[in-house]
C-alpha cells in the first residue's frame, strides 16, 4: 500500500489548482464538472456543504472517469466512510482531530488534513502525515506563514486554500513547500446561476496554465 503522502503527491501533481465546489443539483454538477475538466483541471474537491455533495461525488465519478474526485469539508470518520462509499478518490478536511487523523491513516483513500498551526502539523506528523491543506490560508498568515515554516519543517508540503485568488495563486505556487492551491474563484456565483459553463471552462484554462515549479 502506498503511503498517504505518496498518494496525495500523485493527486496534487495532477493540476496546479484544485477547484473547491459546492454543488446543489445534478445539472449544475455535470455542467461545472465537465467545464473544469475540459479546461484542464482534472482534480475536483466536492464539499459536503450542500445536501447534494455525496450524490455529486457519485455522479461525477461515473460521468467523468478521467477526473480525480475528492470530498471536502469532511469532519468525522462517519462522513469519511460515506465519501469513500460514494467513490471519492481522496478526502479533505478543514481541520483535524485525532480521531479523523487516525481513521485516515488506516484508510485506502488518502486524507489531506487541514491545519492552521505548526503544532497541528506536528501532531499529524506523528501519525505519518506529511501533506496538508493550509486553511484558512489568508487568515493564518498565507505566504509569510509558509515561508517561515519552510526551514524548520521543510519536509512538509501544503495545498493552501482560503483567500487564494488568480492574483496571488502563482506566488503561492512559487513557494517550495506548496504543491498546489485550492480555490473557489473558478465558479463565480453569477456564472453558475447563468449556467455559463463556457466561461467557467475559460477560467479553468487560465488556472491550469499556472504550473507549479
Amino acid at each position: 500500500m502506498q503511503t498517504n503522502t505518496a498518494r496525495i503527491d500523485v493527486i496534487c501533481a495532477s493540476a496546479p489548482v484544485i477547484p473547491v465546489l459546492t454543488l446543489e443539483n445534478a445539472d449544475q454538477a455535470l455542467g461545472i464538472g465537465t467545464a473544469l475538466v475540459n479546461g484542464g483541471l482534472k482534480v475536483l474537491e466536492i464539499t459536503l456543504r450542500s445536501d447534494y455533495g455525496l450524490s455529486a461525488i457519485k455522479q461525477l465519478k461515473k460521468a467523468l472517469p478521467d477526473a480525480i474526485i475528492g470530498a471536502g469539508t469532511v469532519l468525522t470518520p462517519q462522513q469519511y466512510e460515506a465519501c469513500v462509499e460514494a467513490g471519492a478518490d481522496f478526502i479533505v478536511s478543514p481541520g483535524c482531530t485525532a480521531q479523523l487523523l487516525l481513521h485516515g491513516s488506516q484508510s485506502e483513500v488518502p486524507l489531506l488534513p487541514g491545519i492552521a498551526t505548526v503544532s497541528e502539523a506536528m501532531a499529524a506528523m506523528e501519525l505519518g502525515y506529511g501533506r496538508f491543506k493550509l486553511f484558512p490560508a489568508a487568515v493564518v498568515g498565507g505566504m509569510d506563514f509558509l515561508k517561515a515554516i519552510g526551514g524548520p519543517i521543510s519536509q512538509l508540503k501544503f495545498c493552501p486554500t482560503g483567500g487564494v485568488k488568480p492574483t496571488n495563486a502563482a506566488d503561492y505556487l512559487a513557494l517550495s513547500n506548496v504543491m498546489c492551491v485550492g480555490g473557489t474563484w473558478l465558479t463565480p456565483a453569477a456564472l453558475v446561476e447563468q449556467g455559463d459553463w463556457q466561461a467557467i471552462e475559460a477560467l479553468a484554462r487560465q488556472a491550469a496554465a499556472l504550473a507549479a515549479p
